[in-house]
């Protein structure tokens, strides 16, 4: 070859000579965990006092259990070389150095809810909300009817009475559906700044059939008028309407009008503005109790929304481990925390999940959250939640590329993780009684290099099963399925798995609604309708035992993909085959509900449905 181009090639092998050396000096010190937390003796661990996430003092070291006695040689088919871990860009290991000034998992107080018998026209505050039913109104005659009619009346006041009228004369379109209103000042003419009138919908929808009650829709357009005009107090009355669920009217106002704020350079002032609501004429029983309830399973469903939205820079799987961190420090008298090191998952033979991380940057973490209700005992129900924790996912090998792959939404893909993390926020704070839940995490990023899964390569899972990858785009359950069998060696005798999964539920089901997979009928109804109790929407789907023929593999027990046609349903089945025998277990695709441009982003989906579920199973 001619000699410029020999030159030009010792150079450019001297260049990376140098490059690498330099990189080598950089080494990781061996005596921390791939979490990034500094190993104490065998059972406990702290955060290292030099770690990148917020500088927020640490309380007392949490347990960490003791896992040894796995034979790795015989499990772990595929070892990778750890010398590649010594080139790892420390600061891409934590939370991104931009934002380690901040909370990010600080929240909101939420507006306080007060109930009493006090008259609507004597109220005094920034907005009185006015409920009202389709019937309140005919659009023939154009009148009130005569409890609506009477209730504006009360006010004493002929300005309130013609502005309500000229409020539904003037648009046709105003008919009180869910989620309608229309607000004018009083201009002094009663004691309310502000009145607004909201639509309730048809006077005998009141029960939930299939989505959001029309009481969560009050409570969460109330929260949007209130942030609009920067209403501080405000009162709800519902003339002639059977009385508030409590509940959900609370869960519309502590989740409505939300917007994420945390990663802009200036921020709005006043977002939730709103700090009181009194609901008259309204008396609930224990309505404490029901209230803070509310405020847990929101702060619950926001937790997954903060983690779901934040950009993989600082949702890495460190920040996870983190979060469970911060719930398990909160919660201490029915918490506690396991992380595991990428040695500890070696010794349990988790091939499947570890080859997924192979060629992150970031390390990834197993991250266990244990609750154990009031009054456990080691015959309380022992419930299983796994959360696929992808937090950025490129497809590996099988990379996404081009219009439709959305690879610029992948932050998303650990949506599974924010559900899970999220219920245990909310498990933590309503606290049921007698149960024992796993909140498990298999919390990684499926990125390219030369150490990264290849398309045809056979791992080993932790039960030992053989798998043939044929698509490095195919991970989320090669993370879920060692997470499976984890559950099941915590003896739990229900495992629920969700997971943003497949493209192909979205094609089958929409953008609305999750799919849903189960080996029992009473397990499936009961996700399902206590997801309908929040508004969150699940359809039962086929395990077609017949589509394991797709999952065939000439090399190995199985290959992680199929067909294309189908692809939701073999997914699941191929998840069925780590579920230990005589166990219930159900899995959640929630790829489509996973995020709402329209309302938000990130939705915080599924944090309702297995709150729900825990709460059933309490004793």
């Amino acid at each position: 070859m001619p000699r410029t181009c020999t030159l030009s090639i010792q150079s450019a092998a001297t260049r990376a000579k140098t490059y690498w050396t330099a990189a080598c000096r950089s080494i990781k010190p061996r005596g921390t965990t791939a979490s990034g937390f500094k190993v104490v003796g065998d059972s406990t661990f702290r955060c290292s006092a030099a770690r990148l996430s917020a500088p927020k003092t640490l309380g007392a070291p949490l347990p960490v259990s003791s896992l040894a006695g796995f034979n790795l040689a015989s499990r772990h088919s595929r070892q990778i070389s750890s010398s590649k871990r010594h080139f790892r860009n420390v600061s891409a290991m934590g939370v991104n150095d931009e934002f380690s000034d901040k909370d990010l998992f600080s929240m909101p107080d939420p507006p306080a809810l007060t109930c009493g018998a006090g008259e609507a026209t004597a109220w005094s505050g920034d907005v009185l909300f006015v409920g009202l039913s389709e019937d309140a109104y005919d659009a023939e005659s154009k009148s009130l009817s005569a409890d609506a009619k009477a209730f504006f009346e009360g006010f004493n006041s002929a300005g309130v009475t013609a502005t309500v009228a000229d409020l539904f004369a003037s648009d046709e379109e105003f008919k009180l559906k869910p989620g309608s209103s229309k607000l004018f000042s009083t201009c002094g003419s009663c004691s309310a700044k502000n009145i607004c009138v909201v639509g309730l919908g048809k006077a005998d929808a009141g029960g939930k059939k299939w989505g959001k009650s029309n009481w969560q829709v009050l409570g969460a357009t109330m929260k949007a008028v209130a942030k609009a005009n920067k209403c501080k107090t405000a009162a709800l009355v519902t003339p002639g309407s059977s009385s508030a669920v409590v509940e959900d009217v609370a869960n519309g106002l502590f989740l409505g009008a939300y917007e994420s704020t945390r990663f802009k350079s200036k921020q709005k002032g006043g977002l939730d503005t709103l700090t009181s609501v009194d609901l008259l004429g309204i008396e609930v029983d224990s309505l404490e109790q029901k209230v803070a309830e509310a405020a847990a399973l929101a702060k619950g469903i926001t937790m997954a929304r903060y983690l779901v939205e934040a950009p993989p820079n600082v949702a890495s799987p460190k920040h996870l481990a983190e979060c469970a961190k911060m719930i398990a420090e909160k919660f201490p008298d029915v918490f506690t925390l396991t992380v595991l090191s990428r040695e500890e998952c070696e010794k349990l033979g988790m091939g499947c999940y570890l080859s997924v991380g192979e060629a992150a940057d970031t390390d990834s973490q197993f991250i266990h959250l244990k609750y154990k209700g009031p009054g456990w005992t080691e015959s309380s129900p022992k419930i299983g939640l796994v959360g696929k924790g992808v937090t950025f996912d490129s497809g590996g090998y099988n990379i996404k590329a081009g219009a439709g792959s959305m690879i610029e939404m992948m932050k998303f893909d650990m949506g599974g993780a924010g559900a899970v993390l999220g219920s245990a926020l909310a498990v933590g704070g309503i606290k049921p009684t007698n149960v024992e839940v796993n909140f498990i995490t298999a919390a990684c990023e499926n990125m390219i290099n030369g150490h990264g899964l290849r398309p045809g390569d056979v791992i080993t899972a932790s039960n030992g099963k053989t798998v043939e990858v044929n698509n490095t785009d195919a991970e989320g359950r090669l993370t879920l399925c060692d997470a499976i069998v984890y559950a099941g060696k915590e003896k739990c005798d229900t495992i629920v798995d969700i997971a943003t999964l497949t493209g192909a539920c979205i094609v089958a089901l929409g953008m609305g609604i999750g799919g849903i997979y189960s080996n029992s009928d009473d397990l499936a109804g009961d996700l399902i309708g206590g997801g309908a109790q929040h508004g969150e929407k699940l359809w039962r789907m086929p395990l077609e035992d017949d589509y394991m023929e797709h999952l065939k593999s000439p090399v190995a027990d199985m290959k992680n993909t199929g067909i294309r046609w189908g692809g939701s349903i073999t997914a699941a089945l191929y998840l069925k085959e780590f579920v230990p025998e005589k166990t219930d277990w159900a899995h959640i695709d929630m790829a489509g509900p996973v995020w709402d441009d329209k309302n938000g982003g990130a939705t915080g989906f599924g944090v309702a449905t297995l709150t729900q579920y825990v709460r059933s199973r309490s004793q």
